[in-house]
């Protein structure tokens, strides 16, 4: 008989009923009843009951030992009576009656329990994840993320993609957010950076004519944590193809993604791919946000030119139109039923969190068969304008509209937010659904407001739509790249771009940017240096696996899908990072630590 064990805690079934077995794991709880003492014994495939007997000469030290205590028992397997069968349970038939049992390794108290999985403070669960692990709930996410990954490797490979592992110590390089530097022992004063993505290899591994990559990549950035994106460090399906088109990488990928959400949506449903495909003018104007979530059945419209008609006396809208401004009307279906409460805590949810001056609305009705309007603004309104404006809304007796007044991209982040909170507080959007959909045509330049500069809006290494012609002939802010996102209920899976491999294409979007000619060869000389040399049109992208994770196993924090992760102000609480350096440690790395003067007093 084996050392430890015959067969795993989830294993046994009424084909064992009279085998000799020895199984170990974790006592997951112990139950009296009536002189006999049961235990429930976990290890990571399931769980088996197992009884002992008052006589048994293991019985005191069974009473004494701890929940979470690992022990290695063995004895017969008995078939449980019909009135003790548990068929929540799949070894639920059966259990083991102890001959023999030893502890292996005895627990101390528990700063947690696992059984249950009560509510327990965050901090107390990061610091002792190795307990939080043993729970069944994230136990069972960890492993949804192992098969995911699984399932995506399957799907790349079957579709001729080829997995290549890329550096960690590399360059810094413009993706958007703070690097990770790492200082270099053998070059004093010099520093790597760990990669924000594989964006520079990925393009390599084309002009080296390897045709199709993925990876499951790490990357790093130094930016704040949020509940649906990780401090530090998180991992992405990392995707590059030559020879394509944009066309060509969505058809991919969606079908890719499509194939694995099925196999893990548990019945809910996926969007057939192909993905639908908006945008960014559309989805900014119909929905505020270039992360839609299409589970709420709301599309925002502009009613600008109604409030613009010499007609309208709402001067607080008129005045904001003459100096540039816009006016969004948010459809709020059915919400004519709703108390007057409900459209007061809209209009104080504005104020208060998204700092606007409010939310106006108008109620619609019906009176003698005609339209009419109701609400604080309504009446500042002629009815053929109303009627005009219901029209274009697509609402009618029973719905409201509220609108959201300010410059256009102000306007859009207050009517996307209040589409959003509507949807919500309406109870309107569908359930155990996956809604995908791509957002492309992005802008590649924005303006940076805080700089007074033109920036990148999205990946520098995008291919402008119209070539070299659109950089000589266009205004900066009127370029589209050939960039588009993915999206799934309002979060941002995935992001990608036909990519940029012409050199003097390359050197005229950073120019615009504010790189001269010289630091954009010294800042990426390698991949202009490959690019001289023969390189295929290619494009690719990267999809968040946290994300996709989170998705499937239901959660709204990524944490609850990550095996190690740091708390929200990026520390890791388990094993104390980070953590200061040894005055060798800095020596040898010629760093000298000068820290904020607020940082001092505190210490």
């Amino acid at each position: 008989m084996h050392a430890y064990r015959t067969h795993t805690c989830g294993e046994l079934r009424d084909s064992h009923v009279g085998d000799e077995v020895r199984l170990s794991g974790w006592i997951h709880r112990k139950r009296d009843h009536g002189g006999l003492l049961f235990i429930d014994l976990r290890d990571h495939y399931g769980l088996t009951q197992c009884v002992i007997e008052p006589e048994s000469p293991f019985f005191k030290q069974v009473e004494a030992i701890r929940q979470e205590s690992v022990i290695r028992v063995t004895g017969p397997v008995v078939a449980r009576s019909d009135d003790t069968i548990n068929a929540n349970l799949p070894t639920g038939r059966v259990e083991v009656r102890i001959k023999d049992l030893t502890e292996l390794s005895a627990a101390d108290e528990l700063p947690l329990p696992i059984f249950g999985e009560p509510h327990y403070p965050e901090d107390i669960r990061l610091r002792h994840r190795f307990l939080d692990l043993r729970r069944e709930t994230l136990h069972n996410n960890i492993m949804l993320r192992t098969n995911i990954v699984r399932a995506i490797r399957n799907a790349m490979e079957s579709r001729g993609f080829f997995e290549f592992q890329t550096p960690i110590l590399t360059a810094s390089s413009p993706e958007g957010a703070r690097d990770f530097l790492v200082p270099s022992r053998l070059h004093p004063g010099k520093f790597y950076a760990l990669p924000q993505a594989p964006q520079q290899f990925k393009q390599l591994i084309m002009v080296s004519g390897f045709d199709r990559y993925y990876q499951i990549a790490p990357c790093f950035r130094d930016e704040d944590a949020r509940a649906d994106r990780s401090a530090g460090e998180f991992y992405q399906l990392d995707v590059e193809m030559s020879f394509v088109t944009e066309a060509d990488v969505l058809e991919t990928i969606s079908s890719v993604t499509a194939e694995v959400f099925t196999q893990f949506a548990d019945g809910r449903e996926v969007t057939a791919h192909p993905f639908p495909e908006i945008t960014f003018h559309d989805a900014m104007l119909k929905y505020g946000t270039d992360k839609p979530d299409l589970r709420i059945p709301i599309e925002i419209v502009d009613v600008t030119s109604h409030f613009a008609e010499q007609d309208v006396t709402f001067n607080a809208f008129k005045k904001q139109i003459k100096m540039g401004g816009v006016v969004r009307g948010i459809p709020a279906p059915g919400a004519a039923a709703k108390p007057r409460s409900f459209f007061d805590k809209l209009n104080d949810w504005a104020r208060k969190d998204m700092a606007a001056p409010g939310l106006g609305y108008i109620i619609f009705d019906e009176e003698a068969g005609n339209l009419i309007g109701k609400g604080p603004i309504a009446k500042f309104i002629p009815d053929g304008v109303l009627r005009a404006m219901a029209a274009t809304a697509h609402v009618g007796a029973g719905d409201a509209l509220f609108f959201a007044c300010d410059k256009e991209s102000a306007a859009a982040a207050l009517a996307g937010a209040a589409r959003s909170r509507i949807g919500g507080e309406l109870g309107i959007a569908e359930k155990d659904v996956f809604r995908f959909c791509w957002i492309t045509d992005y802008p590649l330049f924005e303006y940076n407001e805080t700089e007074k500069r033109i920036d990148f809006s999205h990946n520098p290494f995008s291919m402008p739509a119209g070539g070299m012609s659109d950089l000589k002939d266009k205004d900066p802010l009127d370029i589209i790249g050939l960039q588009y996102d993915l999206v799934c209920n309002g979060h941002e899976l995935g992001s990608g771009a036909i990519r940029n491999h012409e050199p003097e294409i390359m050197f005229s979007v950073f120019e615009i940017a504010g790189y001269s000619r010289e630091r954009v060869a010294r800042e990426f000389s390698g991949l202009l240096n490959a690019f001289r040399f023969g390189a295929p049109p290619h494009g690719g992208v990267a999809l968040g696996l946290d994300r996709m994770v989170m998705l499937l196993a239901d959660q709204v924090n990524i944490r609850e899908v990550t095996m190690f992760p740091m708390n929200q102000q990026a520390e890791d609480l388990l094993m104390g990072a980070p953590a200061e350096a040894s005055a060798q440690q800095l020596r040898e790395a010629h760093i000298r630590v000068m820290l904020p003067p607020e940082t001092k007093k505190q210490d």
